[in-house]
């Protein structure tokens, strides 16, 4: 949880993180704010003449003369300020608040591409989705309007007690003195509120994610009986919204009515005050009335005040938010950058932990070297390391010591792009998107034509399943690609992978859930796809990997056993074990 001090953020910090948000429009704010403030100047101003056009209608015998000039001179001052209005309008009115939007969601999205994966981990989909989307709905849709309003709330009232002081300058001070008793009440407003905007906004991030959690899982929770109310992460989240949200009420509740209350006391008494200098000689009948029009105009924002800057801490929140996301630096490219023309793979002496240094490491000063065009396979017990490796291999995090190299070049000095153009990855969960098949093949080389998308399709065995389909390779596959079975879903991520054309192919497991018939198939994918390339398969069932130039068996982050399946079978050590286990379990099937 934010200090208070963070939670509460003077209006000059959130103007600033407005302007920073903004982005490329942040001139065109600036503008439009300036111009608001000139608006509040003009509408202040035109108060102010309530006094000397009552003086002259009051007047005997009236002054109609001096009544028309003040009058047209109104009228002027709140025509001009409804011209600014109108023009300072623009930034909201028309499509510039929309490419604020649109920026800060492209910065984000730009950001999400940047970060390290190993950070990006830790956020659950649905937390990243509150950012994209609402935290940045909440940020910039008020953005220009709440400023006008609390632009409005701050300028008229201190034009209005300047107008005051042409009154009577008793008059004014005590205004100011109503303002200045006011701000403890104002501070203790935000206090009681600012740091519950805060958690209300990441109680809702978990809500979102929660939801789509429950969504995502929805049915596997049906077969458990756990729908409903017995869905605990989606009700426990949602009960602690309830809570904060009950919270706040009753927190800023006493807040608001003090400040509303005082507002509108002050300004009776500085009311009563007027009357009793009236009585007493010592101010005119006009300055009175012109004071009761003048005195409306400054406690109607004041009471409203509060309220309105509430807002801000709801917008406070969001910006908070994508902030955190924005601060987090990429992994840094070593200079000078470079690109490797072989694509050797080599770890040496390679040690890493998700945690800090005083976590346990995954790996533990792991070398060994896969030569060009050759397969080596990975094999051992759960945690392990195996996906480590092959996560590290793709730059997942920078390492806590040793080198990784492609072709002799640090992955450090390679941009990610370079890297990842040279990589290709066939994982056992395949991730479609919501989109034709064709469009998914054509994920792994966006440019690739419809003729090079279906050679890719007939290499990785596709084409049999997808001419089945109703509407052949314009099939949308569904969510998640939800529409096709699991083998025909890993025929089409290696149609992406033949396609991308890497020259190192990383291979998680890709037939572990397989049926037998798919497995044959997505094997002969597999054997189009690895031809001639650097390849890296993580293997559980050791049959897959008889024929791999190395077999790299681990335990507990290091390399306990190393050569072909028939050298570490002689050897009669760990794999020898993990493959008579494999085929006692063969027999018995």
């Amino acid at each position: 949880m934010p200090s208070r001090s963070e939670a509460i953020p003077s209006l000059r910090a959130s103007y600033r993180r407005i302007l920073q948000a903004a982005g490329e429009q942040t001139p065109a704010l600036r503008r439009a704010l300036r111009l608001y403030i000139l608006a509040g100047v003009f509408e202040g101003l035109a108060f102010a003449c309530f006094y000397p056009l009552i003086t002259a209608l009051l007047a005997n015998p009236v002054e109609m003369n001096s009544a028309w000039i003040w009058l047209g001179v109104m009228l002027l001052l709140v025509v001009g300020g409804s011209l600014l209005n109108w023009r300072a309008g623009d930034f909201a009115f028309t499509d510039r608040l929309a490419g604020v939007n649109y920026g800060l969601r492209l910065r984000l999205g730009e950001q999400l591409r940047r970060m390290p994966l190993h950070t990006l981990a830790r956020y659950q989909a649905g937390e990243l989705g509150a950012v994209l989307s609402g935290n940045v709905e909440q940020t910039v849709t008020p953005m220009a309007n709440l400023s006008a309003v609390v632009i409005r709330t701050l300028v008229v009232p201190s034009v209005a007690v300047a107008a005051t002081f042409m009154i009577d300058w008793r008059l004014a001070l005590a205004m100011i003195l109503v303002i200045f008793l006011a701000i403890p009440l104002y501070h203790w407003q935000r206090r009681m509120a600012g740091v519950e905007h805060t958690d209300l906004a990441t109680a809702h991030a978990q809500v979102e994610s929660a939801v789509v959690e429950y969504i995502q899982g929805l049915p596997v929770l049906r077969a458990l009986s756990q729908t409903g109310a017995r869905s605990r992460n989606l009700q426990a989240s949602l009960e602690e919204l309830q809570r904060l949200q009950v919270s706040h009420m009753y927190r800023s509740g006493p807040p608001n009515l003090a400040f509303s209350s005082l507002a509108q006391l002050g300004i009776v008494l500085v009311l009563a005050l007027g009357v009793s200098l009236v009585s007493d000689g010592g101010l005119d009948m006009a300055a009175l009335a012109a004071l009761l029009v003048i005195a409306m105009r400054f406690t109607d924002p004041l009471s409203l005040f509060a309220g309105i800057t509430v807002v801000f801490d709801y917008m406070e929140a969001g910006l908070r938010r994508m902030d955190e996301l924005l601060s987090i630096k990429p992994l840094v490219v070593w200079r000078p950058h470079r690109q490797p023309d072989s694509f050797a793979v080599s770890f040496e002496k390679v040690s890493f932990s998700y945690g800090d240094e005083e976590s346990e490491p995954a790996l533990q000063d792991l070398s060994f070297t896969i030569p060009e065009c050759s397969m080596t396979a990975l094999v051992g017990p759960s945690g392990s390391g195996k996906t480590t490796v092959t996560r590290l291999l793709m730059r997942y995090a920078d390492l806590r010591s040793g080198t990784i190299s492609i072709g002799g070049v640090d992955l450090r000095q390679m941009e990610p792009d370079v890297l990842m153009k040279r990589i290709s990855v066939v994982f056992q969960d395949v991730y479609l998107f919501n989109d034709t098949i064709l469009e998914n093949i054509r994920m792994g080389n966006p440019g690739a034509s419809d003729e090079a998308v279906l050679e890719a399709a007939r290499k990785a065995n596709c084409e049999a399943f997808i001419s089945r389909l109703p509407d052949g390779f314009d099939t949308a596959v569904g969510d998640i690609g939800g529409s096709l079975s699991g083998g025909e879903r890993q025929r089409i991520s290696i149609a992406r992978a033949i396609l991308k054309d890497a020259p190192i192919v990383i291979l998680d497991e890709p037939t572990a859930a397989l049926d037998t018939q798919s497995e044959v198939a997505v094997q002969q994918a597999i054997n189009a796809l690895v031809e001639d390339r650097t390849v890296i398969v993580i293997a559980h069932r050791l049959s897959t990997i008889k024929g791999a130039d190395q077999i790299l068996v681990l335990d507990k982050g290091s390399i306990v056993e190393r050569g072909s399946h028939a050298e570490l079978v002689a050897q009669k050590g760990k794999y020898h074990d993990m493959w008579l286990a494999q085929q006692s379990i063969k027999k018995w099937h």
